[in-house]
This record gives C-alpha cells, sequence and structure tokens, in this order.
C-alpha cells in the first residue's frame, strides 16, 4: 500500500496544531488526527492561572495608583473569580477560533476526528475507524495532564485540580482555607493568584526548598515575597496522610499536623499516550515519559514527539520536529537557548547556564554581573523596585546564562535569548537601549562588566591612561600654540575661521580651525 502523507500529527492539541501549520508552510502533505483525551488539559490551566496572574498584577497597580495620588471610590478591592473566568474564556475563544479544525482543513491540511492507534510492525501505519494512515513521519502531540500523587486517605477525603478551578460552580464555592501541595512552578503561581483574593494560603512542599532548580538569590527572593504577602510555605514537608474531622480536613506532614477548609493538588506531569499502542512500534516509555534524543526522536526513528512535558517548549520543539520529520533529522534541541519563565509576581525567568553549571564547566573563567531594579529609573517611577538582573558570562564578554526576577522579566528574557544564540557579546548592549524602559537594567549589566574588565585588566588600564593624558598634554601644547595668534577674518555660515601667527616671521602664515566662540 502506497505511503499518503509527508507527515502525520496525532493530536489537536495546540502544538499539534502549531505542527500542523508548520508543515503546510513547506508545501508537505499533512493529516491531523484529533485524538481526544478525557483527561487533557491541552493548557487550559495554564491559561486561567495566566488570567490570575494578570489580576494579580492589576491589584498591585491598584495599590501604587493611590500613592500617586489616584483614589478609588471603594472602600477594599474584591475580585471575583468567575468574572476573571468569564475574560479568560473569551480570550481562549478568539484564539481557538484563528486555528480552528476548520481553518486548518481550508489550507489544506486533512484534519481526522476521532482516536486510533498505531498498528504492529513491519507495515507501520495509524489506524483509525478501520483506515490506515501511512505516512514516512509522525508526530505525537498529544498533549499531557496532571497525575495527582498518591496520599493515604486522599480519595476518600476529596480534593481539587487546577482542572477543576476552572469550572465555574467550583470558583464561586471555593473555599477561604486553602493547602496546596505541589513543588511545581505552576503550583507556586497558584497560591500566589488564590492568596491575592483574600484566601489563606498554605503551601507543601516536598522539596528541601522553593524552586530547587532555580538560582538560589533567585528562589530566596520569591520566598520572602510569598511569606510577606501572607502564604504559610513548609518546605521538605511529605503528606503522608489526609483525614476528615467534622467539616474540616487535616494533613500530617511529618511531626506537622495541618488543618484547612479545602485540599488542591498540583500533581507532576504525564503524556497522554494511553490506547496508542507505542509499545507495538518500538517505541519504548520510561517512568519520564517518552524516550526522546535530541531531534526529538522516539526509538521508532520514524515517529517523533514534542510539547508533551513542557507548555513553553512546545512549539520550540514542534518546529523543530516537523524539520527533521519532512526532510532529514539533521536538527536538535538546544537547551541553552530555549528562556524559561514563571509568571509569578514578580516573574521570574531565565535561560542558560545557572551560576553553578557555569563554574563547573569553566572554572575561574566565569563572572557573575548582577544589577538590582531599583536603580532603574522606569522602575522607581513605576514603584515596581523589587528583584535583579543575574547574568553569568566569561572574561571576554560571552553571555552562559540569566536570572531575571521583576518587572517585565517574561520579555527582557528574550532579549538575552537572542543574544545567546547568535553568540552577541555582553558589551553590544551599551547600544540603542530606550530610556526609562526596564531593558535599562541590561545595559547597566553591560556597563558593570565593562568596569570590572577594565579593573582587572591592568594592561588595558595602563594603555587608556597613557592615551587620554597624551590628549590632555596635546590639547595644552595647541591652546599655548594659538594663544599669540589674531584672528583676521570670519565666516559666518560654515563655523570657520582663519587666524595668523603674528609671531612668525614672514606674517603670512594662516591657519583654518572650527570658530569656538561667536566671531
Amino acid at each position: 500500500m502506497s505511503i499518503e502523507y509527508d507527515l502525520v500529527i496525532i493530536g489537536a492539541s495546540q502544538e499539534g496544531i502549531f505542527a500542523a501549520l508548520a508543515a503546510a508552510s513547506f508545501k508537505a502533505r499533512v493529516a491531523l488526527v484529533e485524538q481526544p483525551f478525557k483527561d487533557c488539559s491541552d493548557g487550559l490551566d495554564a491559561i486561567f492561572n495566566r488570567t490570575l496572574s494578570h489580576v494579580t498584577h492589576l491589584s498591585k497597580q491598584l495599590e501604587i495608583a493611590r500613592q500617586l495620588g489616584v483614589y478609588q471610590p471603594i472602600s477594599h478591592l474584591e475580585i471575583q473569580l468567575s468574572q476573571s473566568q468569564v475574560w479568560e474564556q473569551e480570550a481562549k475563544a478568539i484564539l481557538a477560533e484563528q486555528n480552528s479544525l476548520a481553518t486548518l482543513a481550508a489550507l489544506g491540511i486533512d484534519v481526522i476526528r476521532g482516536s486510533g492507534e498505531f498498528c504492529r510492525l513491519p507495515r507501520q501505519a495509524f489506524i483509525i475507524e478501520n483506515r490506515k494512515l501511512r505516512s514516512r513521519s509522525y508526530l505525537l502531540a498529544t498533549g499531557s495532564h496532571l497525575v495527582p500523587k498518591t496520599i493515604e486517605g486522599i480519595e476518600r477525603v476529596g480534593y481539587l485540580t487546577p482542572s477543576d478551578l476552572c469550572r465555574k460552580e467550583v470558583l464561586e464555592s471555593l473555599a477561604r482555607e486553602l493547602a496546596i501541595i505541589g513543588s511545581s512552578p505552576f503550583a507556586i503561581q497558584l497560591a500566589q493568584n488564590l492568596r491575592q483574593t483574600g484566601r489563606n494560603i498554605v503551601l507543601l512542599i516536598e522539596d528541601k526548598q522553593l524552586l530547587s532548580t532555580e538560582d538560589l538569590e533567585v528562589a530566596q527572593l520569591i520566598q520572602a515575597h510569598l511569606e510577606a504577602s501572607g502564604i504559610e510555605i513548609l518546605v521538605d514537608s511529605q503528606v503522608t496522610q489526609i483525614q476528615q474531622i467534622e467539616k474540616k480536613k487535616w494533613l500530617q506532614a511529618g511531626n506537622r499536623a495541618i488543618e484547612t477548609d479545602e485540599i488542591i493538588l498540583v500533581g507532576k506531569q504525564q503524556p497522554n499516550i494511553e490506547g496508542l499502542n507505542l509499545e507495538g512500534v518500538g517505541v519504548k516509555i520510561s517512568d519520564r515519559g517518552i524516550e526522546l534524543n535530541h531531534k526529538l526522536q522516539t526509538t521508532n526513528p520514524n515517529i517523533y514527539a514534542c510539547g508533551y512535558l513542557l507548555n513553553h517548549l512546545a512549539r520550540y520543539e514542534a518546529r523543530i520536529a516537523v524539520k527533521n520529520a519532512l526532510f532529514f533529522p539533521l536538527f536538535k534541541v538546544d537547551p541553552q537557548t530555549i528562556p524559561d519563565v514563571m509568571f509569578t509576581n514578580p516573574p521570574i525567568a531565565r535561560v542558560g547556564l545557572t551560576e553553578a553549571e557555569a563554574i563547573t564547566k569553566y572554572g575561574k573563567d566565569v563572572w557573575v554581573i548582577k544589577q538590582n531594579f531599583k536603580g532603574i529609573a522606569i522602575a522607581q517611577l513605576l514603584g515596581e523596585t523589587t528583584g535583579f538582573c543575574k547574568i553569568i558570562v566569561r572574561s571576554n564578554g560571552e553571555i552562559m546564562g540569566a536570572h531575571i526576577i521583576g518587572s517585565q522579566a517574561e520579555e527582557l528574557i528574550g532579549t538575552i535569548t537572542w543574544a545567546i544564540k547568535n553568540r552577541i557579546k555582553l558589551n553590544a548592549f551599551t547600544d540603542n537601549f530606550l530610556p526609562f524602559t526596564f531593558s535599562e537594567i541590561l545595559l547597566s549589566c553591560a556597563f558593570e562588566w565593562q568596569n570590572r574588565r577594565l579593573k582587572r585588566n591592568t594592561r588595558l588600564k595602563r594603555l587608556l591612561d597613557f592615551l587620554l593624558s597624551w590628549l590632555r598634554s596635546f590639547l595644552n601644547k595647541f591652546i599655548k600654540f594659538i594663544s599669540n595668534e589674531t584672528i583676521i577674518y570670519c565666516f559666518g555660515g560654515n563655523g570657520w575661521f582663519w587666524y595668523v601667527n603674528t609671531s612668525h616671521p614672514f606674517k603670512r602664515l594662516f591657519y583654518r580651525t572650527r570658530r569656538t566662540s561667536n566671531c
């Protein structure tokens, strides 16, 4: 049986739709199988959480407005989560309409509704409703879902998940006392957003520190910020048992018992791969999910996968996978040029190596440049001075990585990512930055690096001292030389004038120079 398609994409997730559009732009023949999953959030939880983050940011802006003399006619700030949900759903509907399945079909993409599975080798194909889809390559873009952790008594007592919060009836009846179990950035964002609505939050984290994979200074600052807002953070807290006593829920974490009204359990992300018969086509699956190489190939070289673990990487991975699947598998995922963003308040962004990783790799050839937002004019004017920018560079100015916590971090990290990818050194940031913008933090980092470089490079420092000293000496001699000269004629518009050296024996030697004052 002949091959029908260049690429068959399994899963109409956000990354699946993006991959279909990317493949169609190469004039490939593409099929997109909808492949719905019952537990697939498809990024909806993240979109809703981003909406809540925006609400949190707006509430902070209202507080700053009072200090600027802008007063509200209400006595206190009230946030209605159900109204925020309506806004989020309207925005989501508009975005979905732009990339609807009907729109994809109009672009020549063969959209196939329903679910299917791979048929076993050696005649590899994807079967859906007795139809065999044969292709040169296949792409798994089925999305992921959060898997709750197994805790004794959790099923009997009951709990909520982030997906439950997307339902209006749950939001309207959400309790005032909440315990959030989870160590992921998603759990931290959710805790901060719900705290802004006036709820009392206890955040239980299994790790020994908040955001254990982030820079230590960043983790310490965001933890201090969360605790200052009233969130109780319990690190190294393994919840072993949950019980219901009267109308309260009790959590046992070590030697502590925590009382709360409701529990929100934020699990770990797992790919939606049930029922695809991946084992039958030689795709290996481990505890971490599908085994992939840097080219996003599975253990079956004709089957690729993308976006099933981290939502913010989905489109980047989809682009790499599509190019490898359609042409030759030459393109690799470069983790050093992939930024990561947390929409907390203040937001957190990072890219490249951490300070510890850079020191391990380059040793003493690593410089850490750090500047605080409180030294930036626009940060002072807007009252958003919390945070800093830390850039890890080598002695020659090559950027190895960066960590930013503060306002507009999610935008600033894009500039640094572009610099890392194109091997642009830090001193290039000294040019073309607009004043009174948050990008001045990058300018400050570049100047700080130049100052440190000058202090450490004694040879360059002596050369600059000699050059500037010679220029001062030359100017002094020139001024002394023309002190006995008499101006004999002055041009008006072109800014030049002539003068004669009266001490010269011929009295007729003329010189031409710029006018320095009115004639």
